[in-house]
This record gives structure tokens, C-alpha cells and sequence, in this order.
């Protein structure tokens, strides 16, 4: 949260409340819009298992081109336009979302399909899996070190693949897919530096082209499901756009209001519903070899997030002792 937002917002409020009580209150819509975010990506399972009797690949360009709809009827709300402009100046900015909107495809593809086909708990795995392919990324990509910790957390999510490899009798390349894709997509989202509205609509008009002409495609063979079925799955699929903005506008609201740490915390919410939909609602079957490969996972997420704490309290008892 930058200082001038803050006094913004103090303006609005009133000059006689206390800024600390403005930081708390502030901290609190962060933490509600993170959890709402967070919890609205766990309960996807149960909207896409509501379109599993149109292929994966139609919804997918559906996503794209309803998403894209939503975010221009933000912009023009917002009255926005000098976005692109602001995003096509900002270096190497356009070819990063380019590039993370191949990798976001992939991982709503993926996604879809996993739903679909009764593969919810592994798509969970993927999502716990993702913060140990954050780490392992930071030292292939930014050649950063790994600290002891994070050694022992990337360890655990090896052997975590490794049990579950052997519970499934294959490796499981949907939690794998889903990880690698939404890590890369990740990485790129913060090279590029974008708000997350442009960068969005960057994203969708990257991928409108291929999904409309694809979908008139599909119009054309016959095979499309969009206005040949009932009119709650139609209009379930206009309404993927909104499904898809809300939770990242929200995603967007508690980035710029709690520390990462605690929106770090807060990303196990979304692979924790989901593999509560996937058992309970879904009825998927978790075998004990299966949830053993979960407990090591879940026992390297513990781990890293240890680790991440000691490093901030370390590195601000450095700041203090550089002060005093």
C-alpha cells in the first residue's frame, strides 16, 4: 500500500481517526479479500464439475473470451485508457504476459480437464506442490541459494512425487503440469510489474484471436456445446469471465494490503478446499499410500513456511541492529 493511497483513504475517512486504526482496518479487508480470493479458486472444482458435459478445450476458450469481456467493462468503467500504453512502455512488460498467457492457458486446460475427469485430488496436489516449484525456480532462474530449510522442504516434496508416483502406477503429470504452469505464470506476472486488470486483458487478447477462431471452428464441425444444450450450462459459460476476475480482483485488493508472508499462508487455503470437494462432495477415493504422499507434501509446506518466517525475523533484527 503506497503512501498516497493511505492518505486517500484517510481523507475518506475522517482526520480525526488514529492511523494506526486505518492500518488495521486496512490489513483486515486485505485478509477477507485474500481468503475470499483464496477460497473462490478452492470451489472451482465444483463449477467446472457442473460443465462435464462440454470439453475441456470449448470452456477453456470460453474462459478466455468471457474474461476478456469482464476486464473491458472494467477498463471502461474505470475510464482506463492509457493502460496498454502503460503496459507496452514498461520494458520487456508485453512479451512476459505473452508468454504467461500460454502458461495460464495450459494451466486452465489442464485444470478444466482434471475436474472433469474425476482427477480433483490430484489437481489439489498440484496447488500444494506449486510454492516448492516457486523455490526451485528462484535457483535455476535466478540463481539464487537455497538456505538449509529449503533444502530439507524440497526433499520432502521429492518424496512426496515419489509415493504418489507409485500410488497412481504413473507419475502424476496433472499436479506436476498444474505446479510448473502456474509457477511460470507467477514468475512472469512479477518480471512484467503489471497491475493485475491490465495485466489480465493483455493476457485474454493474447489468447481472443485463437479461442473465437477455434470456437467458430468447433460451431462449424458441429461439435460445439454452447447454444445446443440447456440454457443454465449456456449460461453458465458466459458467466466463466466473471468466475475468473472476481477472485483475482480480490486476489489484487490483498496483495496491496497484507505482507506477502501472510498471503503465503493464506494460498494453502485454495489446494485445501479442493481436496475437501474432491473427497467429500466429488467422492474421489484417497487411498493411505495416496494421503501419504499429501502428509510429506504437507510436511515440506511446513517447513518452507518456517523457514520463510525465521528469514524475516532475521533479516529485521539486521535492519534493527543496522538502525540502532
Amino acid at each position: 500500500m503506497t503512501t498516497s493511497s493511505a492518505s486517500g483513504r484517510a481523507g475518506v475517512r475522517g482526520p480525526t481517526e488514529p492511523p494506526s486504526e486505518l492500518a488495521a482496518a486496512e490489513r483486515r479487508k486485505g485478509i477477507l479479500a485474500g481468503a475470499a480470493a483464496y477460497s473462490l479458486w478452492g470451489l472451482f472444482p465444483l463449477v467446472f464439475h457442473q460443465l462435464e458435459a462440454v470439453d475441456a478445450q470449448e470452456i477453456l476458450l470460453h474462459r478466455v473470451l468471457w474474461s476478456l469481456v469482464v476486464v473491458g467493462a472494467i477498463l471502461l468503467v474505470r475510464r482506463d485508457r492509457g493502460w496498454f500504453a502503460a503496459v507496452r512502455t514498461k520494458p520487456g512488460a508485453l512479451p512476459r504476459l505473452v508468454a504467461a498467457s500460454l502458461l495460464i492457458a495450459t494451466n486452465w486446460l489442464v485444470y478444466i480437464w482434471a475436474v472433469n475427469h474425476d482427477n480433483v485430488v490430484q489437481a489439489a496436489l498440484g496447488y500444494y506442490i506449486n510454492p516448492l516449484i516457486t523455490v526451485a525456480l528462484g535457483v535455476l532462474v535466478l540463481k539464487e541459494r537455497l538456505r538449509g530449510l529449503q533444502v530439507v522442504a524440497l526433499c520432502f516434496g521429492a518424496a512426496s512425487v515419489a509415493v504418489l508416483t507409485a500410488s497412481y502406477g504413473n507419475v502424476p503429470w496433472v499436479a506436476l503440469t498444474l505446479a510448473f504452469s502456474f509457477a511460470g505464470y507467477g514468475f512472469l506476472k512479477k518480471a512484467a510489474g503489471v497491475d493485475a486488470v491490465p495485466a489480465l486483458a493483455v493476457e485474454t487478447a493474447s489468447l481472443a484471436p485463437v479461442a473465437l477462431v477455434w470456437l467458430i471452428v468447433l460451431e462449424a464441425n458441429g461439435s460445439a456445446a454452447f447454444l445446443h444444450g440447456n440454457a443454465a450450462q449456456d449460461l453458465l459459460l458466459v458467466s466463466l469471465g466473471v468466475v475468473t476476475a472476481v477472485p483475482l480482483l480480490l486476489f489484487g485488493t490483498a496483495a496491496n494490503r497484507i505482507p506477502l508472508s501472510l498471503l503465503g499462508l493464506l494460498q494453502y487455503l485454495t489446494p485445501t478446499l479442493q481436496l475437501l470437494c474432491g473427497v467429500v462432495i466429488l467422492g474421489e477415493p484417497l487411498p493411505p499410500e495416496r494421503l501419504a504422499g499429501f502428509v510429506l507434501v504437507w510436511i515440506a509446506l511446513i517447513v518452507l513456511t518456517w523457514d520463510g518466517f525465521a528469514t524475516v525475523r532475521r533479516q529485521s533484527a539486521l535492519e534493527v541492529a543496522a538502525l540502532s
